[in-house]
């Protein structure tokens, strides 16, 4: 075995302990120190994914506004008539 073949060979097992260890959920603290990773409470994981829902809804809206030109026009008009209206 020459000495490339021993380098790729340490890669190789360090990048397939290393996604083991991630599947698993083994965690490091900063002194290096093993853990598993605790699961994620439910009620915090339903509150997070109804958020980001929100959030990709917003997203969707927000891009169709953006996308559709003849909306953006009048949309634009109606800002225009709205500020005009607000000044004294």
């Amino acid at each position: 075995m020459n000495p490339f073949e021993m380098v790729i060979g340490i890669v190789l097992i360090v990048t397939i302990g290393s996604i083991l260890r991630a599947k698993y959920g083994v965690r490091r603290d900063n002194k290096g120190n093993e853990f598993f990773a605790a699961p994620a409470d439910n009620a915090e994981t339903k509150a997070l994914l109804s958020e980001i829902r929100a959030l990709k809804e917003r997203i969707q809206v927000l891009e169709r506004i953006a996308t559709d030109h003849n909306r953006a026009a009048s949309l634009d008009e109606e800002i225009e008539k709205l500020r005009d209206r607000s000044l004294p």
